[in-house]
This record gives structure tokens, sequence and C-alpha cells, in this order.
């Protein structure tokens, strides 16, 4: 997350699915754009083209939900060995879940 001025804070959060876990932390300054990241190991596969497959169909729901994402979030998906039988429809279900929980949506649906 790198050096923040001595004026911010941050509210974290941590929470998991069956699938990924979701870290969030929010800036007292909301001007900063949301930044997200995902993150995906060697144990979820070995193989380059599972682990890119499942992070496009990560990226491919976020940007679907990225509209409705409050400003001042940094959020960083990690996926779990389980995540290898998921569809696009689970990923999106399960981070729409996740951001609901930690309150980054507007309305937090």
């Amino acid at each position: 997350m790198g050096r923040q001025g001595s004026n911010s804070k941050f509210l974290n959060s941590t929470l998991n699915t069956q699938h990924s876990t979701l870290n969030t932390s929010q800036s007292t300054l909301s001007s900063m754009p949301t930044r997200i990241g995902i993150s995906i190991g060697l144990k979820v596969s070995k193989k380059a083209v599972v682990r890119n497959r499942i992070k496009r169909q990560i990226r491919a729901a976020l940007r679907q939900i990225l509209p409705q994402i409050a400003p001042g979030w940094l959020v960083v998906v990690t996926v779990r060995s389980t995540a290898t039988g998921c569809n696009y429809d689970d990923f999106l279900r399960e981070l729409e879940q996740l951001l609901a929980e930690a309150e980054v949506l507007h309305g937090h649906s």
C-alpha cells in the first residue's frame, strides 16, 4: 500500500468465502481513486493457463461491479484453491456479496 501522508487513516476489513478472501482498506480521504488487486498463488494451480483464466474471470466480474464501488478504496482479492471449479457467475455473485458485506458498494446492496 505504500506510504500514506500523516493526514490519512485507513479502515480495514477482511472477509472470507469458500473461493476467495477480500481485504479492503478505505482512506478517510475519499478523493483517492479505488484500486483493486488480484492475488492468485501456485497453490491454486501450477498451470499458468488456469491461474490466468481465473484472473480474467475475476477482472470481468469486477469490471461489471466497478461503477457501484465508492471512490477511495483499496481492494485485494486473494483466490483460494477451491476456485478452480468456479465460473464467471460464481465469481460475480461472490464478489458482490463480499463487497456489500465490506460496505464498499454504493448503497451497500
